[in-house]
């Protein structure tokens, strides 16, 4: 069993090391990750620079690019071999609902999947590492099910754990995406030469914790298993827009109109 692992806060982050340590016996064990942090990077690669890789003095491969980068550069070039799973984590912060769309530890995981490997995406729900060591115990029981008994296929999981000591986590959901409100407006600052610039401003609140979203079984306690896809086709659509594309445009009335004026 050979397991690539990555994350996005950067190859020093507590949340990698302990992942690591957690998984020791699972495998052979491939650590391939950012150089700094890149939270936010969504699916992002590399193309306008080349990218370097060095080693840590714990033997990790450290890569000054993305967390999608990473995990691309260790299948296509950088591993004698293709791994059996691609785990990413453990995030400093949760990656719930909306979070999924930009987030570098999803991200990391989503690129294992495009090559058809099973992956999985482990995040700590609140920042600061407190309980730490319960999420990578989970995140080690989860990994360890899917070596003993394997998902077919290339089964992408996105994987929230609460920050609670181990016994006080009830177990583990299998949730869908829920929803946020928008995010808040930017925050406008000056530079030193005077310029206008802008910080993102803080997510949304929650708007969907509803029974069975990522958000209701977090509040509750329970680990959040969310089953991702990479297919964003809305199939569901498909009908009405062929049906609305196949209405007459009235180009010609438009334009006659305006040349009566």
């Amino acid at each position: 069993m050979k397991i690539l692992i990555s994350n996005d806060d950067g190859y020093s982050a507590h949340g990698i090391e302990a992942l690591v340590d957690a998984l020791e016996g699972c495998g052979e064990l491939l650590v391939v990750a950012p150089e700094v942090n890149h939270s936010g990077a969504s699916n992002s690669l590399t193309l306008n620079r080349p990218l370097s890789v060095r080693r840590s003095s714990r033997g990790f491969h450290i890569i000054n690019g993305t967390p999608s980068d990473c995990v691309h550069i260790a299948l296509t070039g950088l591993l004698g071999s293709k791994p059996d799973l691609v785990v990413s984590g453990i995030n400093n912060g949760a990656n719930l609902g909306d979070d999924t769309l930009y987030s570098g530890t999803v991200a990391a995981a989503v690129e294992g999947h495009l090559f058809g490997i099973p992956s999985i995406a482990f995040s700590l729900i609140s920042k600061g590492w407190n309980n730490l060591d319960a999420a990578a115990r989970i995140a080690r029981e989860i990994v360890q099910r899917q070596i003993d008994q394997s998902l077919q296929g290339s089964p992408l999981l996105n994987v929230n754990i609460p920050n609670l000591p181990y016994d006080q986590i009830k177990g583990i959901k299998v949730t869908r995406l829920g929803k946020r409100h928008p995010s808040q407006p930017v925050i406008p600052a000056l530079n030193p030469a005077g310029d206008t610039v802008y910080w993102i401003g803080p997510v949304g609140s929650v708007q969907d914790a509803t029974e069975g979203s990522d958000f209701g079984a977090i509040e509750q306690g329970w680990v959040s298993m969310t089953p991702l896809r990479v297919d964003l086709t809305h199939e569901h659509q498909l009908t009405k827009i062929n049906d609305w594309l196949n209405k007459p445009f009235n180009i010609d009335q438009k334009a006659g109109a305006s040349a009566g004026a």
